[in-house]
């Protein structure tokens, strides 16, 4: 674990910056202590990786939340889309740095070229880039609903999802196909819904996955219902997706 102090030291994010993150729910540290201090395990750091990634290639923080947030994030494919947008970038810095030694050495050319500082490439593949995780329904409701929200219910609704999962927490050693495990992810399910984008059973599965996966997400879960609640929760998921499957199945 590291401190909020260390943390800034190693990454060169400010402290108030990562307090920030922290308050409008883009990065939450692994736990406090009990003097309220954050800290931050792996999970975090590898989160903290890829939101300054998408801060060096200047996509908005909001974007940025709905994407790291998104059922259908996948890590590798943002990471491959990262780098071929920072290779774009080093192409034009280097086109700069050779145009500007030319000028150095001979003064301005009699060509004058200013190809160097064209950034059309990076804007259209960054576009496609953005366009791969924000054209979908989902996301696009996603920003309607969060597009008119004050932080203050930000961190409302983010601290009402948690209650849900301490919830899960509390009959985490139970069954998650009991009527209750059952009824709390109908319960999620809604949530998620009412206040983030429509929660389909293709959604919810994914999320899932997700939830049980390890890392930032896992640990945030953990810990408001203790050790296990993200796996339970998924294994129930899996339960009402599986239970939903069959009574379409049967309609049919």
């Amino acid at each position: 674990m590291m401190t909020v102090h260390e943390v800034s030291r190693l990454t060169g994010v400010s402290i108030r910056t990562l307090q920030y993150y922290d308050r409008i729910g883009l990065l939450h540290p692994a736990e406090y202590t009990g003097a309220g201090y954050r800290l931050y395990d792996d999970a975090a750091l590898e989160t903290l990786q890829q939101i300054l990634l998408f801060r060096e290639l200047e996509f908005p923080l909001k974007d940025i939340q709905g994407i790291i947030r998104s059922g259908s994030f996948d890590r590798q494919k943002a990471l491959d889309q990262q780098i071929a947008l920072l290779e774009l970038k080093k192409e034009r810095l280097d086109s700069l740095i050779s145009l500007a030694r030319e000028i150095k050495a001979a003064g301005v050319k009699t060509k004058v070229d200013f190809s160097a500082f064209d950034t059309k490439k990076i804007d259209e593949y960054a576009a496609k880039a953005k366009e791969a995780w924000g054209n979908t329904p989902a996301y696009r409701e996603y920003e309607r609903k969060a597009g008119g929200r004050s932080k203050a219910e930000t961190m409302a609704i983010s601290g009402q999802l948690m209650e849900i999962f301490a919830e899960f927490g509390a009959i985490r050693n139970g069954d998650p196909a009991s009527a209750e495990s059952q009824a709390l992810v109908r319960k999620l399910r809604d949530f998620i819904s009412a206040h983030y984008y429509t929660c389909t059973d293709q959604i919810l599965a994914g999320l899932g996955q997700m939830y049980a996966a390890g890392g930032e997400m896992t640990g945030n879960i953990d810990s408001c219902g203790g050790e296990g609640t993200a796996v339970f929760a998924a294994q129930a998921i899996k339960v009402f997706c599986g239970c939903n499957a069959s009574t379409a199945e049967g309609r049919v």
